[in-house]
């Protein structure tokens, strides 16, 4: 829980704020930017809430945090009403989970709402207001684990849900040997079990047995593999946070090049939107980008 004696200097006077325990991965800043920036090096206050919408931005955000480094001067009344618009919409029948985990270093978390079987995209924390949101809109059937890092709770998500989870056998440790669905390919894989609107991509790279989601040609789930940079308003891979190979991510990043999709929903970075010639255009110019690191 955020602690007022520990509220960073460069918040804004008011109500919100965040506090030092904040580690800086970016959450509150891409849910709510009109509230949230960077500044020292973490996340701080720079506007508060003035309209309802922005209000419940900031909600959401704090109750994404990671870390509950976002915390508020007065109890806020609002809290529980605002829980109920988790999961969040993006668009169709794809959601944003929000209540992001500290064991996945502030990773984001999708759901995958149809009637053939819900698919939860990495792992959120295992919130108890989400579940209850979760169960309500049908459970959770699959659990997609993109890599290792992103994993958090997926053994509760599991046990409760009693959910299928699938995983590269290269990213099997310790706590996920006993996933369902492991998977070994190197070649694109439509499990029979997800339908024939998802398909399941290998990109080693950030990790050796990385996966990417690709549903209905038009969602790209991308974990740690591809993500819009704020910064350089570009889509990026990590250069700095490539734990096994950065020319085996450039080769990934040159299949996936080949792929048709309108969104970009990654674990970490922001998410990015465009119509399918204009991602074209966004993934030649990741790829020139990479190729000159």
């Amino acid at each position: 829980m955020a602690k007022l004696k520990r509220r960073r200097s460069q918040n804004v006077s008011g109500d919100f704020y965040v506090d030092s325990t904040c580690i800086d991965c970016d959450t509150c800043r891409w849910m709510a930017p009109e509230i949230f920036q960077r500044e020292g090096g973490m996340s701080v206050v720079h506007h508060q809430p003035e309209t309802k919408q922005q209000r419940e931005f900031a909600i959401q955000a704090l109750l994404s945090c990671p870390t509950a480094s976002i915390g508020t001067v007065g109890k806020p009344t609002d809290v529980k009403q605002i829980q109920q618009t988790f999961p969040i919409p993006i668009a169709e029948n794809v959601y944003h989970c929000g209540y992001h985990s500290p064991r996945s270093y502030g990773a984001g978390s999708y759901l995958i709402q149809r009637p053939e079987g819900n698919i939860l995209i990495d792992s959120p924390r295992f919130a108890p207001p989400l579940v209850k949101q979760l169960e309500a809109m049908g459970g959770v059937d699959y659990m997609f684990l993109s890599h290792r890092d992103d994993i958090a709770d997926h053994q509760k998500f599991h046990d409760h849900f009693g959910c299928d989870r699938i995983l590269h056998r290269d990213e099997i440790g310790a706590s996920t040997q006993d996933v369902e669905i492991k998977l070994d390919r190197t070649e694109p894989i439509a499990l029979q079990q997800l339908g024939q609107d998802t398909l399941i991509i290998p990109v080693p790279g950030h990790t050796k047995g990385h996966l990417v989601l690709l549903y209905k040609n038009k969602f790209l789930f991308t974990g740690d593999h591809l993500a819009w940079s704020g910064r350089l308003q570009q889509l990026v891979a990590f250069r700095n946070y490539c734990w096994y190979s950065w020319p085996e991510t450039l080769k990934s990043m040159e299949k996936l090049a080949t792929y048709d999709f309108e969104w970009v929903l990654p674990g970490h970075g922001r998410r990015y939107h465009a119509d399918k010639a204009t991602m074209k255009e966004a993934m030649q110019t990741c790829l020139n980008w990479m190729r000159s690191q």
